[in-house]
Order: structure tokens, then sequence, then C-alpha cells
């Protein structure tokens, strides 16, 4: 049994990691701002009401974790504000640094000490943040915000190898849960998560750092 602890954990991807998590027997640690109705029907740890972009969340959540080892990090919450370059919002796109890039790496620097050589450390990127794949432009703030995350990423699997932690860089594919309006063209999010956590319990120090999709394959940089 693994001691897992979630982020973004109240609803869409980060909620179907916890339910597939617990049924397959391990400790959730759920982290959220509101805890849903389907969250705290799981049955799970929940740690709410903490704001991710706050400068004194990571502290406040290691002084709540007090000392609690954990095998698996998955730093899951994030926000996406559509905008193109004719409605370029700043203070949005700051906003999408602060929370799906700045957030994450200062969570995961934070929680080091309560990761053992062994652990894995999972950032929720996506596709748009690829610079190769990107054949359609716009959504400055998300894109920006997810290459920032991959390249923390890939930064954080070399500092972290002498420490025997790996570290997975995962898109989830097109999921139909409300950041993306349930677009139906999407995946179901058990879908998803199932091949989320093939690739991270596949995951080693050689294949860390690696950009992969959750079927399995490997994505362009």
């Amino acid at each position: 049994m693994a001691t897992v602890l979630v982020t973004g954990a109240n609803r869409g991807i980060g909620l179907e990691y916890c339910r597939q998590l617990q049924a397959r027997g391990d400790q959730v640690i759920a982290v959220c701002r509101e805890p849903s109705p389907e969250l705290e029907a799981l049955g799970v740890r929940i740690e709410a009401g903490l704001d991710l972009a706050a400068a004194s969340a990571p502290a406040e959540l290691v002084a709540r974790l007090q000392g609690q080892s954990l095998d698996v990090v998955i730093l899951n919450a994030g926000i996406l504000q559509s905008m193109g370059l004719e409605d370029l919002d700043p203070e949005g796109i700051r906003r999408q640094f602060e929370l799906n890039a700045l957030a994450p790496l200062l969570l995961a620097r934070a929680l080091l000490d309560q990761m053992p050589r062994g652990a894995k450390l999972a950032l929720m990127t996506s596709r748009m943040g690829s610079i190769a794949d990107n054949s359609s432009g716009g959504s400055y703030g998300y894109r920006m915000s997810k290459v920032a995350l991959t390249m923390a990423g890939k930064s954080l699997a070399i500092d972290l190898q002498p420490r025997g932690i790996a570290v997975a860089i995962l898109h989830p594919g097109l999921v139909r849960t409300r950041m993306i309006n349930f677009n139906p063209n999407g995946i179901a999010p058990e879908q998803a998560v199932e091949g989320l956590l093939a690739r991270i319990d596949a995951l080693t120090l050689e294949t860390s750092g690696s950009f992969w999709h959750s079927n399995g394959e490997l994505l362009p940089w």
C-alpha cells in the first residue's frame, strides 16, 4: 500500500485519481480548496482550504502532514483561461503561471523531505505545452504556463535523481471534464486516469523526465 498525495482532488481528473487509488488499496491524501460531495463520499483523507497559488500554501500543507511519508505526489491542480491575441489578459496569464507552473514547483520542493528514495513525483501538464506540437496557436496563458511546468519537471528529474526520486511529466489526453466544458470528443476521466496511473507505476529513474501521453506515447517537446 502506497501513500499518495493528489492536488486538485475535488473534481475531474484529480477526483478520479483519488477514486482509483483508493480502489486499489492505496492511502490517499486529497488536497483541494473546497471538497466536493463526490470527494467526501470516497472517505479518503482530505486537506481542504488550501489555495496552492498562495505563498503560505506549501508550508501550511507540510505542517498539516506532520512528517507523513509520501510514496507518490501527483500535482494535478491547474486552471485554464482561454484567450487569443485579440483578448490577451495579462492578469489571467500571470494567474495561470502562478497556479500551473510556479505552485507545483514550490510544492514539490516543500514536500521533498517527506519523499523517500524510490518515491515518484507526477506533474500534470498538457500537450498544449508542446512547442513542436503547436499547430493552432492561441491559448497564450495556458500554453505558456504548461511549457514552464514541463521545463520545471525536466529540471526536477535531473536534480532529484541523486535522491532516487523519479519524475513523470504527464498529458492526460482530451478528457471530458469541466475544464473543457465536458467536450464530447474527449475521453472519460476513468480511461485517462487508468493510463496515467500506468505511466506512474512504470516510471523509473531511467525514464524520469520524459513527457508522456496517458496512452503511453512519448510526446515531443
